[in-house]
């Protein structure tokens, strides 16, 4: 019996529009456990720079990474050492990329006393020489439990577990992994934790694996988050297409041989197992028709040849491990299921049929939204909850678009909005749009303080923005026949550097800068690592960067201190901020103000503190409101807090006594608050 791989085409497949259906993300879960990482200062406007050739990932065959992964593993132990570890403490090698001039980037977890890490992981970039040159790390705190020992009963955190899924309104909710002893690092200090998994089905019938975890001395939860990954799509039919097949015999099979034996099954509205593989007398799949349970096959195995072509030729990976294995498809999911999912357990991207099982959720930006998931747990592993959980979406919804923009197909031309084709508003409206999110009347433009507690769907908002204003810029503008007008949350403009140059920054950002803990503040100082990485630190794309996490309330401009225009209240007080203390403040009294504080209230910042990462920063109201500045950023190892944040304080009386608090919540290092300004514009 032979086997070999052929080239298949579709038949021709109409254009068509989906129902409006009510089409939601997962329900909103706890907000993040931890915030880490801050924007850091930055130099001045720069001459654009060319790329730096030395920076740009090697293209990795299997083998060369599987060698990488070895000689990682063969040396851990004396990279622990350096790193200064504990004697319990053990690194277990993740990935790894290889950049053209040596520089390799290596990802780890760690376990203590064998126990699993969650949140200790960290990514290390060691020179061609061999030195260390910067490590990454999820939390800064050491890993010294104060105990391995449980003191609570392994069945009190299944009840809590359980109780966290019928809060969720899961249906059939049931303990599908038994309580594991883990230590808890993601926030705070490192403690002893059961990890609970809850299987079932999430409220709108996506499969659950809600992850939950609880204090294994007190019995408090400390945090949960669901690692079933969903998106939102339709099904935009990309005409006649070739597709890889394989010959076995006279039977012909949807088994992709030149991209890691990606196969795609049917699951013929089942809701478990793989499914059926679509198999055929002929090389000929679907005809166009949702009616034809091919038509969508051949949609999904075609999204996924180009997701892996894309990552592949244009980032230099093979395949979402980087291992050239493919993941697979299931098609057919459920009866009138309204949504597509990846699943780590299954290695693999799940579609519904959509509303009356008559539109298959199987389009190109689908595709490579959910195989991208996959790509993000395998390397950042961002938590899909809080703010990193909108980070984790909003990449999908980034390299959904850069893949729909590659594929180049006349029938679903590339373009900044998700699901436009749906028309799930029933007017012909897209589900998100990335140049300006808050229009689906529910994602945010910019960032805020309280935006990791809602729906990561909608808190992606903010990354998709940066990622549109950095690739085209603000302001109106007309392309491939849509049109879009961005705006920016300071009111100044954003020169785009074009959507090449900002996806390989968010590309190798994602693979090498960022964690598991990674939130707004950390992800702009990310994406400017690795602009200045491959632009240099003086280049037009590095500033570019910085306006465009201006553009969205992140950091600040280059040399923007926020001006002094407008009357300003200025403390040169002294205050000292203890090690891993109590909050400590500094007050200034506001006069002759008139009415209300302004929308755009500045506030500058001068604090000196190591490691600043382990402050919280917030500015209180005469009336004792508090708005946070800087969250806890476990993993921001940089110096000193030198900023100016803009707040929203409309419904504050402007006069009064107004404070700048500070505390620093993790131990080794002191500070002081130098001065801080209010300035009302």
């Amino acid at each position: 019996m032979s086997s070999n791989s052929s080239h298949r085409r579709t038949s021709p497949t109409p254009r068509r529009r989906a129902a409006a259906v009510a089409l939601v993300g997962i329900s909103a879960l706890l907000a993040a456990a931890v915030q880490s990482g801050a924007a850091s200062a930055a130099p001045t406007q720069a001459p654009s720079g060319k790329v730096n050739p030395g920076a740009i990932a090697l293209k990795l065959s299997p083998a060369q990474r599987a060698e990488l992964i070895r000689d990682a593993e063969a040396a851990k132990a004396d990279t622990a050492k350096d790193l200064g570890l504990g004697a319990k403490e053990k690194l277990v090698v993740r990935d790894v990329v290889k950049d053209a001039d040596g520089t390799v980037h290596t990802r780890y977890e760690r376990t203590y006393d064998g126990l699993p890490v969650l949140g200790g992981d960290l990514v290390v970039d060691t020179a061609k020489s061999g030195a260390t040159e910067d490590v990454v790390k999820a939390t800064r705190a050491a890993i010294k439990p104060a105990t391995t020992k449980a003191a609570l009963p392994a069945a009190k955190a299944e009840t809590q577990a359980l109780s966290a899924a019928k809060a969720e309104k899961a249906t059939s909710p049931d303990v599908n992994r038994a309580p594991r002893k883990v230590i808890w690092a993601a926030s705070g200090t490192p403690t002893v934790a059961y990890e609970t998994v809850v299987g079932g089905f999430q409220h709108d019938g996506t499969p659950q694996e809600l992850h939950v975890v609880t204090d294994a001395t007190t019995g408090k939860k400390l945090y949960e988050w669901e690692a079933i990954e969903t998106g939102t799509g339709n099904t935009v039919y990309s005409g006649t297409v070739d597709l890889t097949t394989t010959q076995s015999g006279t039977t012909y099979n949807l088994t992709d041989g030149a991209r890691g034996s990606h196969k795609t099954y049917n699951l013929n509205r089942g809701t478990s197992g793989t499914g059926t593989l679509f198999s055929g007398s002929d090389d000929v799949w679907g005809n166009g028709a949702a009616s034809n349970l091919e038509s969508a096959a051949a949609d999904a195995h075609y999204g996924a040849a180009l997701t892996w072509d894309y990552y592949k030729n244009v980032h230099g990976r093979s395949g979402i491990r980087g291992d050239g294995v493919g993941a697979y498809s299931r098609v057919h999911y459920g009866s009138n299921y309204v949504n597509a999912f990846w699943s780590d357990s299954c290695f693999c991207m799940t579609y519904g049929d959509g509303s009356g099982n008559a539109n298959p959720l199987t389009s190109i930006d689908v595709a490579a939204h959910e195989m991208t998931h996959g790509l993000t747990s395998n390397t950042a592993g961002l938590n899909y909850s809080g703010e990193s959980g909108g980070l984790n979406e909003a990449t999908s919804d980034i390299f959904g678009s850069t893949v729909e923009f590659y594929a180049a197909n006349s029938s679903d031309v590339g373009d900044y909005l998700i699901g436009e084709e749906i028309n799930i508003n029933g007017d012909g409206t897209p589900l998100r749009y990335m140049d300006k999110p808050s229009k689906d009347g529910a994602s945010k433009d910019s960032w805020y303080s309280g935006i990791g507690s809602i729906d990561v769907h909608y808190s992606s908002g903010p990354a998709n923005h940066f990622f549109y204003l950095l690739s085209e810029g603000s302001g109106t503008k007309t392309i491939n026949g849509v049109t879009y007008d961005s705006p920016t949350s300071d009111g100044l403009p954003v020169t785009g550097i074009g959507r090449a140059k900002a996806e390989q920054i968010w590309f190798k950002a994602l693979t090498t800068k960022f964690t598991s803990t990674t939130n707004y503040a950390a992800a702009r100082t990310g994406t400017l690592a690795a602009a200045g990485e491959l632009y240099g630190t003086t280049s037009a794309e590095y500033t570019a960067v910085q306006n465009a996490w201006a553009g969205i309330a992140v950091g600040t401009r280059p040399g923007d201190d926020g001006g002094d225009t407008g009357t300003s209240f200025e403390s040169t007080t002294s205050v000292s901020i203890p090690d891993n203390g109590a909050a400590v403040t500094s007050s200034l009294a506001v006069t002759g103000i008139t009415g209300n504080a302004p929308t755009n209230l500045r506030v500058a910042v001068d604090i000196t503190h190591t490691w600043r990462g382990d402050l919280v920063v917030a500015l209180v109201a005469p009336d004792g409101t508090a708005y946070t500045l800087k969250p806890f950023s476990s993993s921001d190892s940089a110096d000193d807090v030198n900023e100016t944040y803009t707040v929203n304080a409309s419904s504050e009386v402007a006069n009064g006594t107004w404070q700048l608090r500070v505390q620093d919540q993790a131990a080794q290092d002191v500070g002081t608050i130098n001065s801080w300004k209010l300035t009302f514009p």
